[in-house]
């Protein structure tokens, strides 16, 4: 089974991650959001599937430096969407999308354990 797992390389969330599906000999792609930033699609098929809420990281420091109208801007998908293209490292990681097409959110063993 091969999973994509969307994040960032140097988090160590997206660490444990790797090291996890990597001690399950589970086969993943890694889409690096500092390469290749998120499209408009693809975040529009999380927040979909999980809901805006869910998909941004609102712990990081990119979203703590946002002023109030920058983080008001956040609240509807319509304007959350390019402030997310832009601040890839506001995407909640990792996303992992699963051949059914499901996806979980954040690094939570358990979860990806019965996904896998």
């Amino acid at each position: 089974m091969s999973l994509k797992v969307y994040g960032i390389k140097n988090c160590n969330t997206m660490k444990k991650t790797f090291d996890f599906l990597e001690s399950k000999g589970v086969e993943y792609e890694f889409i690096d959001y500092k390469k290749q930033k998120p499209s408009k699609e693809l975040l529009t098929s999380f927040i979909e599937k999980a809901g805006l809420d869910a998909v941004i990281n609102r712990k990081g420091m990119t979203y703590r430096k946002m002023d109030e109208g920058q983080k008001q801007s956040l609240e509807k998908t319509e304007s959350a969407i390019p402030i997310l293209m832009d601040n890839s490292s506001m995407v909640k990681r990792p996303i992992i999308l699963y051949p059914d097409d499901s996806i979980s959110l954040g690094f939570d063993p358990d979860l990806i354990s019965g996904k896998i």
